[in-house]
């Protein structure tokens, strides 16, 4: 979004992930880096006219708080995108699926010697959080309208979306 010109503010709990966006996109002059918690922004009323949030709501420890804090820092008339994994619709494709993340993933991790607690945790977030429809009623309930979500990649993950209304 900063690439095409848009003021960006880019907010995280991580002093690391910060860091790491300082260093691939600090050099664009409209994107101001803030750490923050999702459940108490440091952000006015309706300062934003469009908040999104990707891969993190599920990590957050009170995600329909989360959810309204970003309906309260969003304008009247505002936009809200949540792009998070997510429950595969097709039982079967979402069984080999769930087996791919329980067994395989890890054992790859493992083997390749990369962080193997990150994908034990990575798979027990994702078989925890709720199904497209439960995350929808979450949005609804914290105030936003028009929601509606859109299944990618057989439903492995959600891109969900909502507005403010105008009143």
């Amino acid at each position: 979004m900063a690439d095409g010109g848009a003021q960006v503010v880019a907010a995280d709990f991580s002093p690391g992930m910060l860091a790491e966006g300082r260093r691939r996109h600090g050099h664009l002059p409209n994107l101001t880096f803030v750490q923050a918690d999702a459940t108490d922004l440091p952000f006015a009323d309706g300062e934003f006219d469009a908040v999104t949030m990707s891969y993190g709501l599920r990590n957050v420890q009170q995600p329909k708080k989360a959810l309204a804090e970003l309906h309260r820092v969003t304008k009247p008339g505002g936009r809200l995108v949540i792009n998070e994994f997510s429950t595969p619709p097709g039982r079967v494709f979402r069984g080999l699926y769930r087996i791919y993340n329980a067994q395989i993933l890890p054992r790859v991790a493992r083997i390749a010697g990369t962080n193997a607690e990150a994908y034990d945790y990575l798979n027990e977030s994702i078989r925890d959080w709720p199904d497209q429809r439960t995350l929808a009623g979450w949005i609804r309930k914290a105030g936003w309208t028009d929601v509606a979500y859109r299944n990618l990649s057989f439903g492995i993950v959600a891109l969900h979306r909502g507005r403010k209304p105008l009143s």
